[in-house]
């Protein structure tokens, strides 16, 4: 679900806000561990998604899970600002965005690396230092796991797609099987 303008506004506003107050760091520590929060737990994700309760409910629950977690005094504003619009269903969208404003002003290239198990820091590193040789500037890596891959890597940089994934190469002999039969 894409909601292009509203989660453009959302993240800009949240960026330039950090920037101004010099806030950068503590607002991605936040957003970092909020979407990490969001990938690990179907129920905060139907949380966030149930139009069913009050924005008192919402505010309390996430009031507590952000003094938990440590969250700053603006990322918490911010959220109870997207709670008191009606909009706690993009944050998700609003927050990868917030990273793709952030990593554009670093002058930096976002590269998606999808496994089939986690990757280790080591893997995380030499494919960091692999990318950043490629490409001549500076890589972020932002991993995720999915188990149908079956082993190798999936990246996505930018607008280009690299495939090495087990899934990838049986899907490709299976186009060219069916070429030739």
């Amino acid at each position: 679900m894409r909601f292009p303008s509203l989660v453009d506004r959302y993240a800009s506003a949240l960026f330039d806000l950090a920037s101004s107050q010099r806030a950068d760091s503590v607002v991605e520590r936040d957003l970092r561990a909020l979407q990490a929060m969001v990938h690990d737990s179907s129920d905060l994700r139907h949380f966030l998604a149930s139009p069913l309760l009050s924005q008192d409910q919402r505010k309390a629950v996430l009031n507590a899970l952000m003094d938990k977690a440590g969250f700053g005094d603006l990322t918490k504003h911010f959220i109870f600002v997207v709670v008191r619009n009606r909009r706690l269903f993009a944050l998700p969208q609003i927050i990868a965005h917030y990273f793709t404003l952030q990593s554009a002003a670093r002058n930096e290239l976002v590269a998606i690396v999808t496994a089939a198990e986690a990757l280790s820091d080591q893997q995380k590193k030499s494919i960091h230092l692999a990318l950043k040789k490629a490409v001549g500037r500076d890589v972020r890596i932002v991993p995720h796991r999915d188990p149908t891959l079956l082993g190798g890597l999936v990246i996505r940089l930018g607008s280009r797609l690299f495939d090495s994934s087990l899934r990838g190469k049986l899907a490709t002999l299976k186009l060219v099987m069916k070429g030739k039969a």
